[in-house]
C-alpha cells in the first residue's frame, strides 16, 4: 500500500454532509420522511370502499366491517341501520377486521378509535396487527419477543395511533383485538397508514388516481403561514387584491380577508358583492384550504387572461375569509391531521359554536305572523337585532360578533360558509317552523331560488350528485341531489343562514365539502380538482336574477329603498341606491317604496342566459315631503295634515 494511499483519512460525516449539495440533503430527507410516515389509505375519507373491508363476524349489519372507519357518526337513535364501528359478532380473541388495498402497499400504522355511540361504551384496549399477500397465509408484526401486541384506546373518541416497529410491504392488513373494554365489547374505528407502491398494472388504482395541473401551495397552513399566503398573493396581484381585517378572536388573532376586484377597497355602484368564509368550526379545516387556493388561483388566472376569471373580478367584489376561528383551529392543527378526533378544535377558545351563535329571528318573524291581530309587527326583511343579544351579558363569541358587523357593514348579495364532515350544500331555513307540525321541511319565502343556488354548487362538484358514491355516515343525500334543506336535517336556532337572510339582504348557504374534516395533506390536490368548478360556479350566481339603481329626479340614488317582489314574502334593500334580487327564470312584478317617496312598480323579465336583468326605477317624493323639505329649508317646522289632526281643528272651532 502507498504511503499516499495509506495516509488518506476516512471522509467523517460531518465532510461528507458538506460535499453533499443541500438540495440533494433535502430531498434524501423528504424521501426517509415520506418512507416513515405514510399517508391514510382512505378509509375515512371513502377511497377505501366498503369492498374493501372485511371482518370475522359482525354484531349485525349496521355494526359491520363497511362501519369501522375513523370517525365515521352513528345516528342519533340506538341500533340505527347505520351504526359508529364495525363490533364483532362475539367477544374472543379470534375476532378480526381487514383491509384490502388490493396493491402492494408499504404499512408503516394503525389509527384505532373506539365506538361512535351516545348509549354504548365500547373500545379494544390492545391487538395484534398481521399482513398477507394473498388473504390466508398471515405474519403477524413481530419483535424480539414474539408477536407484537399494540396498545389501543382508553376511551371512544381520541384516536390513538401505532407505528410499526418496522414496515411491512403486503397487500392485506388485518387488525386482531387481544382485549378490550370489560364492560363493552369488541368495536372500532380504524385508518391505515400505508405507501402504495407502484403497479401500472392496477386497474383499481388507475382508476381513482387524480392529479391537477394547478401550480398552487397544497399544504396545510398554520396562522403564520396563512397570513404570509395572503401576503404573497397580494404581491403577485396587487391592483385586484387587498388584504383586511374584520377582527379578532377571542385570544386576539386577527381575521384575515381578501377582496379580490378590480376596484379593490371600494364598493362600486352596481357591482354585486359575493363571499366566501370557512372555518366557523375550527377543525374544519378543508374549507380553510379550498380558500387560500382560490384566491391563488383566481390570481394566476386573472394574470393568464383567462376570460371567465377576468370577467368575474371585474364585474363581481369578491371577499375571502378562511379561517372564521382560528383559536379553534390552532387546537386542530396541533394534533394534526388523523389525530384530533371529530372535535377537537370545534369550538371557539371560549366553548362556542359560531355557527349557531347568531341571534334567533326566525322565531320573531313567525311569532308575528301567527299572531295576525298583534300590535308588534315584524318586517319580512333586515330584522332588527333584539337588545338581550346586543347586550355584554349575552353569551356571545367575539368571532361571531365580529362577522356580523361585517355583514351589516358591507351589502353582500351571496355567500357560502364552506363547513366539513359531510358531502352536501344546505339551504335555510336551518330552523323547524313549527316543532307540531309532522313535516321538518321549513322552506323560505325564496325556497325555489335556494334549491337552485344549492344545485349550482352540488350538480358541479365531481362527488356530490355522483350515485355510485356511498354516503359519508348515516345521511344519504342523493334524493334531493346532494342538497337539503337545513331544517329537515337538523334543526337549530341561531344559524348564519337564517341569520344572513332575515337581517341582510345576503342568501347564505352550508356548504359541506367532504367527509374528512381534516383531510391529510396529500388529498388536498384531488379535494381542490372536486371543487375547483363548484366554487367558480357558485359565485357566477350572483349574477342571477335582477339588479338595477333607485334614483331620485335628480339622479341621486335613494339608500334603504324597500324592493319588493310580488307573490315573494321577503323583502330587500338597496345598498347606495343600488340592489340585486337574486331570483330564477321567468317574469316578475317589482315594486319600490322609500320614506318620502312615492311607490312604485314595473315588470321584469329574468332570462335564462348568465346576467342579471337591468330593472331600474326613478321616483319621486312625496307632496308631504316637498311641504316638510320647504319648511326645513325656511326654519319651520311642517303642520301635519292629517286628516284626525283636520278633524279635531274642527270640532275645536265648532265648539267656539
Amino acid at each position: 500500500m502507498s504511503t499516499r494511499r495509506r495516509g488518506k483519512k476516512k471522509k467523517s460525516k460531518q465532510e461528507m454532509k458538506k460535499k453533499t449539495p443541500k438540495r440533494k440533503r433535502k430531498r434524501a430527507f423528504w424521501w426517509c420522511f415520506v418512507l416513515k410516515n405514510c399517508p391514510p389509505l382512505g378509509l375515512e375519507t371513502l377511497k377505501i370502499t366498503d369492498f374493501q373491508l372485511h371482518a370475522s363476524t359482525a354484531k349485525r349489519y349496521g355494526l359491520g366491517a363497511h362501519r369501522g372507519r375513523l370517525n365515521i357518526q352513528a345516528g342519533v337513535n340506538e341500533n340505527d341501520f347505520y351504526d359508529g364501528a364495525w363490533c364483532a359478532g362475539r367477544n374472543d380473541p379470534y375476532q378480526w377486521i381487514e383491509v384490502d388495498a388490493r396493491r402492494l402497499t408499504k404499512f408503516t400504522g394503525v389509527i384505532t378509535q373506539g365506538r361512535n355511540s351516545l348509549w354504548s361504551s365500547n373500545w379494544v384496549t390492545s391487538y395484534r396487527v398481521l399482513v398477507s399477500n394473498d388473504s390466508h397465509a398471515w405474519t403477524a408484526v413481530r419483535n424480539e419477543s414474539g408477536d407484537v401486541i399494540f396498545e389501543g384506546n382508553s376511551e371512544k373518541e381520541i384516536p390513538v395511533l401505532n407505528m410499526l416497529p418496522v414496515p411491512l410491504v403486503a397487500r392485506y392488513i388485518r387488525i386482531n383485538p387481544r382485549s378490550w373494554f370489560e364492560e363493552g365489547s369488541i368495536c372500532m374505528r380504524l385508518e391505515i397508514l400505508g405507501c402504495p407502491l407502484p403497479d401500472p398494472n392496477n386497474y383499481y388504482h388507475r382508476r381513482n388516481e387524480m392529479t391537477t395541473t394547478d401550480n398552487l401551495d397544497f399544504k396545510h397552513h398554520n396562522y403564520k403561514e396563512m397570513r404570509q399566503l395572503m401576503k404573497t398573493v397580494n404581491k403577485m396581484c396587487p391592483n385586484i387584491t387587498r388584504i383586511y381585517n374584520i377582527g379578532k378572536s377571542y385570544q386576539g388573532l386577527k381575521l384575515y380577508a381578501v377582496e379580490i376586484s378590480d376596484n379593490p377597497g371600494e364598493h362600486e355602484v352596481g357591482e354585486p358583492e359575493f363571499h366566501y368564509i370557512a372555518g366557523a368550526h375550527g377543525n374544519e379545516v378543508l374549507g380553510r384550504e379550498l380558500i387560500l387556493l382560490l384566491m391563488q388561483f383566481m390570481c394566476q388566472e386573472y394574470l393568464a387572461g383567462n376570460p371567465r376569471i377576468v370577467h368575474l373580478i371585474q364585474d363581481t367584489r369578491i371577499h375571502l375569509l378562511p379561517s372564521v376561528n382560528p383559536d379553534g383551529y390552532d387546537k386542530a392543527y396541533k394534533a394534526g391531521s388523523e389525530l384530533g378526533g371529530w372535535s377537537l378544535g370545534r369550538w371557539t377558545q371560549d366553548g362556542i359554536d359560531i355557527n349557531n351563535n347568531f341571534p334567533d329571528l326566525n322565531s320573531l318573524l313567525w311569532e308575528s305572523e301567527d299572531q295576525k291581530k298583534s300590535k308588534r309587527k315584524v318586517p319580512n326583511h333586515h330584522i332588527p337585532i333584539p337588545d338581550w343579544y346586543l347586550s355584554e351579558n349575552a353569551t356571545v363569541a367575539v368571532e361571531t360578533r365580529a362577522i356580523i358587523a361585517w355583514m351589516e357593514k358591507i351589502p353582500f348579495v351571496l355567500g357560502g360558509n364552506l363547513q366539513g364532515g359531510e358531502l352536501v350544500v344546505a339551504y335555510p331555513y336551518d330552523m323547524v317552523r313549527s316543532m307540531w307540525k309532522t313535516q321538518d321541511y321549513t322552506p323560505t319565502p325564496d325556497d325555489h331560488v335556494f334549491r337552485w343556488l344549492a344545485y349550482s354548487y352540488a350538480s358541479t362538484h365531481r362527488l356530490m350528485t355522483d350515485a355510485r358514491r356511498r354516503a359519508c355516515h348515516t345521511e344519504d343525500f342523493q334524493k334531493e341531489d346532494g342538497t337539503v334543506n337545513g331544517a329537515s336535517w337538523h334543526t337549530v336556532a341561531g344559524s348564519i343562514n337564517d341569520f344572513s337572510y332575515l337581517h341582510t339582504n345576503c342568501f347564505e348557504l352550508s356548504i359541506y365539502v367532504g367527509c374528512d374534516k381534516y383531510p391529510h395533506e396529500s388529498e388536498l390536490p384531488e379535494e381542490w380538482e372536486n371543487n375547483r368548478e363548484s366554487l367558480i360556479v357558485f359565485m357566477e350566481q350572483v349574477h342571477r336574477g335582477i339588479k338595477g339603481i333607485v334614483k331620485d329626479v335628480h339622479g341621486k340614488g335613494i339608500p334603504n329603498a324597500v324592493i319588493s317582489v310580488e307573490g315573494v314574502n321577503h323583502d330587500i334593500r338597496t345598498a347606495d341606491g343600488d340592489y340585486w334580487r337574486l331570483l330564477n327564470p321567468g317574469e316578475y312584478v317589482v315594486g319600490v317604496k322609500a320614506e318620502g317617496y312615492t311607490a312604485a312598480t314595473k315588470t321584469c323579465e329574468v332570462g335564462y342566459d348568465m346576467g342579471a336583468t337591468r330593472c331600474d326605477f326613478t321616483i319621486s317624493k312625496t307632496n308631504l315631503a316637498r311641504i316638510k323639505e320647504i319648511m326645513r329649508k325656511f326654519g319651520k317646522q311642517p303642520l301635519s295634515l292629517s286628516a284626525r289632526r283636520l278633524r279635531q281643528r274642527a270640532r275645536r272651532w265648532q265648539r267656539r
